[in-house]
């Protein structure tokens, strides 16, 4: 981790805001009803457990990367050799593509719904990514400090909730604990994608200075991030009920229609264009980590490898047409994001105990 230059590294609290803000995007805008169909209004409880247990995947992630002192690439060619653990490190950068991907396509839907129906994907699509490439081409630091702009920006929009509250029935909430641990275990399964993100520290921690005084702070973004999806989904539930939660695409943003302020009665626009500073550095950190993986792997130049992913991401975006294959690809990759979690990130933990016990067997 010495490798990188300190003028090209980030202060270890910076990693709080990344984690939260790659946490915090635009599914919050409407991930309500896709675990209320699991759960009904014990859903909270998944978000609970659903987060609590990210902190312990990212526990192995910093115990994964500060033991090889180095980013998931140089992990996979330990571990795995310079071809298994190459096409390991494609696979890991695919998905870390599609989660730009799904990222960007999604608020482009929800910005030709809410705001400009008559806007063509390519247009809004072109405008968004050659915003971010003006921002990576800066650097991690640069990107780190969007995150924290974001974050800042977007903090006051938590408190119109209390719009919702105001006119809310708490009754909804009611009985706690009416659902079965199956159910709820399904609905953790269907919150992963509200929390996958994170896990592009596999190739950003080594930008973090003394690393592994940054735990304690990507730990604390988590639980920030579990704190604001249960507020966003209790005061939902209070709001809906599970019939007309079923029916609302985007809860959250429909929340914000009720907001009644006087210089803005359309409150939900401004809302949408907000949340820009929460979607646009969550575009830069994933393109940013994917162009860094490229660099690591194929040794060309980084500012290469973006221009490139840029071309195969609007590509995507424009192939990307209505809702049900908006609506297939958010599901593919909470999946996918699902498995790479929870099964491969362990698998990885536990085959670098058993290769450093059997290299210290060989070297004693």
């Amino acid at each position: 981790m010495s490798q990188i230059s300190e003028n090209k590294q980030i202060s270890p609290y910076m990693v709080f805001y990344m984690i939260t803000t790659m946490q915090v995007g635009v599914g919050i805008l409407g991930f309500e009803r896709y675990i209320a169909k699991s759960a009904g209004h014990d859903a909270w409880i998944a978000v609970v457990l659903g987060g609590l247990s990210f902190n312990i995947i990212i526990w192995m992630i910093y115990r994964i990367l500060l033991k090889e002192k180095t980013d998931i690439i140089g992990v996979h060619r330990s571990l795995f050799g310079r071809w298994i653990g190459g096409l390991l490190s494609v696979l890991l950068l695919l998905y870390f593509s599609s989660i730009v991907i799904t990222i960007l396509r999604t608020y482009i839907e929800v910005i030709q719904i809410w705001v400009f129906p008559q806007l063509g994907t390519e247009v809004i699509a072109i405008i968004f990514l050659f915003l971010a490439y003006s921002y990576v081409i800066g650097g991690i630091r640069v990107v780190a400090g969007l995150a924290v702009l974001g974050f800042f920006i977007t903090i006051p929009l938590f408190l119109l909730k209390y719009y919702a509250l105001k006119s809310g029935h708490y009754s909804n909430l009611l009985p706690f604990f009416e659902h079965s641990i199956t159910e709820i275990l399904a609905a953790t399964k269907g919150v992963t994608l509200n929390y996958v993100g994170f896990e592009l520290i596999l190739i950003y921690l080594p930008f973090l200075k003394q690393p592994e005084k940054s735990q304690k702070w990507a730990h604390y973004g988590n639980f920030f991030t579990i704190f604001t999806y249960l507020i966003t989904i209790v005061v939902s539930f209070v709001y809906y009920n599970q019939e007309q939660l079923q029916h609302t695409i985007w809860a959250t943003l429909t929340l914000w229609k009720i907001v009644d302020l006087p210089f803005a009665q359309r409150f939900e626009y401004a809302g949408i264009a907000l949340w820009l500073f929460v979607i646009l550095p969550n575009v830069c950190i994933g393109l940013w980590s994917v162009s860094r993986g490229l660099h690591r792997l194929f040794k060309i130049k980084q500012k290469s490898a973006l221009r490139a992913l840029l071309l195969v991401v609007f590509t995507a975006c424009i192939l990307v047409i209505d809702r049900q294959q908006i609506d297939m690809m958010n599901n593919t990759v909470s999946k996918v994001g699902f498995y790479i979690l929870y099964l491969y990130i362990p698998f990885l933990f536990v085959t670098q105990l058993i290769f450093t016990k059997v290299r210290k067997t060989k070297n004693g």
